[in-house]
């Protein structure tokens, strides 16, 4: 959905978006932007951490403030610079929302154990909370503060005063310690209008025009129009008291529901989602922290509900009373920076949804919030999402009762596991996963993409293992499967410059005129980049892919490839007993995390005129016996096909099927597409089927089924 603007407006931005283009210079400030050195990743530093999709920016900000190597994506600062430096500098800086990691250091850099001592040893009170430490804040002026305001996140030290909305990374708090030891007065928290993003004063200009244009259902004029468009959302049983309460407005030119974002220390519109025949927010995704709902919440509550959409808050809220809240994303992803606001609440029930991902979602949450507050309420014909449940009179206030605890036992019986298993019975399409939109052939084989296993991709060299893993990767990612792309082979520059001409299926090179509009629709992709290149240490990988489970909600990693986190490992000589104990991290990981991890090794080095086999893959037998799926990039021509390549489906341990099927390449769009003719995919399977060794564990070489 287009955002109410003047043509005029947006004819000036593309030519600004020329203008910058033109002269070398940087997005916004029009400062040269430094090309990143050879091996250092995208952002120069030495040791990696996590990258978002999308261009990174100077920071007008930081610059003013001296800071040695600071970045800005969309209002986020990274900020790099030692403990002495960041305390002379404190009173000229402004906090900003640190949501990617610092590239200099390992993450997460702190543990909670680290954060109590360090609290301890300056004298600093505090709590324990459910995901946050609570401190009396450094930053609210006077001694009538509202006390403990300052949360700390117990997994990334990053911390939010609810008081003054100031926050930052843990280095950023242990600075302000020490300004306060030398008795210098807190850093000024006033925002500089001058300074602020751009892109973020036209967002809440923009969310501001539309919420002046929009009205309540309540004061449509024609009576006859407000029943139409409460039938055609599918809210007739809502309440016009109840849309007033949430200050839910209808915006007659776009036909859509406008759910508008109160800060809650002022009450200021800080931006707004619209809902019609798409979704839209103002500031965009990535800047959306709105929890709908909050500002309703007393202090005194203790209970809430938290869904995935903001109609079926007020469904949940006219129904029961129950204070409820909608996450921003969905069951896509629950951002850290809104941990603090749900800390007073004793008890937390998840409602996302009706589908089996909201589910999978709902727990992954929990984790968050801590499983022992956390109540579930799992999908069935009987207990949809709030508001269907409200349309076909369901009692919501039984179905809230019957929610399931978060945590169990270490040992469970049949009878807590009963349910579980009906669930996937009754929802086998969706316990598949997520299917593939642009490989219907991998569908039939894997069945789909899920969560909490570890596939092993190979090939031989220079048949595009690269370019298919990441068309692979980008299929899931335009579905809303949240990836996190480990390359240490190739930089990420090539890598984006790959995954967008894919997006767009067109050379961008010969068309530049479009660049901004598919890098706008790429960039609001759930997609991040490790900063990582060249051999790395396995510890150091693995703690970045944790901070990154835990900040984007990440279900995807891709790693490319397994040969270049060898070189550090000093655990043995043996290089194949390294190998092994990095295949089973992986493995503990994608487990532990309910998250996918593709991992790419290189075949062993063998006759070009031989297939490739489960057996060619490099090192033991330890990857293959792992991995859950094991698919090789064949790079020899069918005898009974068109294709040069085709992909083999070697290991499928959720069903068993597995078989080859051939891919197309384009080079204008460097994608690959499966052919379309089933006849040709069985009769290779057949052709394989005597070749094909049968495994113990019911994977590689296993028989296709009928």
């Amino acid at each position: 959905m287009a955002a109410p603007a003047a043509p005029e407006e947006e004819e000036e931005e593309k030519q600004r978006r020329r203008r910058r283009r033109s002269e070398g210079g940087g997005p916004r400030n029009g400062g040269a932007r430094r090309a990143p050195r050879e091996g250092r990743g995208v952002r120069g530093g030495r040791r990696g951490g996590v990258m978002a999709a999308g261009p990174l920016r100077p920071c007008r900000a930081a610059a003013a403030a001296g800071f040695s190597a600071l970045w800005s994506r969309g209002g986020v600062m990274m900020m790099m610079v030692g403990m002495e430096e960041a305390v002379g500098r404190m009173r000229q800086r402004r906090f900003k929302r640190a949501v990617l990691p610092e590239p200099a250091a390992s993450v997460p850099a702190v543990s909670v154990t680290e954060i109590r001592r360090y609290l301890r040893e300056q004298g600093l009170p505090f709590h324990d909370g459910h995901s946050c430490l609570h401190a009396p804040s450094l930053f609210a002026p006077g001694p009538a503060a509202p006390p403990f305001t300052l949360f700390i996140d117990k997994t990334t030290g990053g911390f939010l005063c609810t008081a003054t909305l100031a926050e930052g990374t843990w280095q950023d708090l242990q600075a302000a310690v020490e300004l306060r030891h030398r008795g210098l007065p807190p850093p000024s928290l006033q925002e500089d209008e001058e300074e602020e993003e751009e892109e973020g004063r036209r967002a809440r200009e923009a969310a501001r025009r539309i919420w002046e244009r929009a009205l309540p259902l309540g004061e449509l004029l024609d009576e006859e129009e407000s029943r139409a468009t409460k039938a055609a959302f599918g809210i007739a049983q809502l309440a016009d008291a109840t849309l007033k309460r949430f200050g839910v407005r209808y915006l007659r030119a776009a036909r859509a529901l406008v759910f508008p974002w109160f800060a809650p220390r002022d009450g200021a519109l800080r931006g707004l989602k619209l809902v019609g025949a798409t979704e839209e927010t103002f500031p965009r995704f990535d800047a959306y922290h709105n929890l709908f709902g909050l500002p309703l919440i007393g202090r005194r509550d203790t209970e809430v509900v938290l869904t995935g959409r903001e109609l079926d808050a007020l469904a949940l809220h006219q129904a029961t009373g129950v204070p409820s809240l909608a996450l921003p994303r969905g069951a896509t992803c629950l951002p850290p920076a809104l941990l603090p606001y749900l800390e007073q609440f004793k008890r937390v029930t998840l409602w996302l949804g009706d589908d089996l991902r909201s589910w999978e979602a709902a727990k992954l949450f929990a984790r968050k919030l801590s499983v022992k507050r956390c109540s579930l309420v799992r999908p069935g014909d009987l207990q949809p999402r709030p508001l269907e449940a409200l349309n076909r009179g369901l009692n919501l206030t039984k179905i809230l009762r019957a929610a399931l605890p978060a945590g169990h036992k270490s040992i469970v019986s049949f009878r807590q596991l009963r349910e579980e298993v009906f669930g996937e019975l009754a929802n086998s399409e969706q316990v598949a996963g997520v299917k593939w939109a642009r490989f219907p052939e991998l569908n039939k084989l894997l069945k789909g993409h899920r969560k909490g296993e570890l596939t092993v991709f190979t090939g031989p060299t220079g048949s595009g293992k690269t370019t298919f893993i990441s068309e692979y990767a980008l299929d899931l990612c335009t579905q809303g499967v949240c990836t996190l792309w480990g390359s240490f082979e190739i930089n990420n520059i090539r890598l984006a410059k790959i995954m967008l001409t894919q997006f767009a299926a067109r050379r961008l090179e010969d068309q530049l005129e479009l660049y901004d509009e598919w890098a706008d629709r790429f960039e609001e992709l759930p997609l991040y980049f490790m900063t990582f290149h060249g051999q790395q240490n396995i510890k150091t990988v693995l703690d970045t892919m944790k901070h990154a489970v835990y900040m984007y909600d990440i279900t995807h990693v891709v790693v490319d490839n397994l040969q270049f986190m060898m070189g550090h490992e000093q655990l043995s000589a043996d290089r194949l007993a390294a190998q092994d104990f990095i295949i089973g991290a992986f493995r503990k990981f994608a487990t532990d995390n309910t998250c996918h991890i593709t991992l790419i090794i290189h075949p062993r080095k063998e006759d070009d005129e031989k297939e490739l086999q489960t057996a060619s893959i490099f090192g033991s037998a330890k990857a293959s016996q792992e991995a859950d799926n094991v698919l090789i990039l064949q790079d020899r021509k069918l005898t009974t096909g068109p294709g040069k390549r085709y992909l083999q489906v070697a290991k499928n341990r959720f069903d068993g099927d597995v078989g080859v099927f051939p891919l197309e390449f384009s080079k204008a769009s460097l994608t690959f597409s499966s052919s379309k003719s089933k006849a040709k995919l069985k009769k290779v399977k057949e052709e394989k089927a005597p070749s094909a060794k049968k495994d113990p564990d019911g994977g590689a070489g296993a028989s296709s089924k009928p």
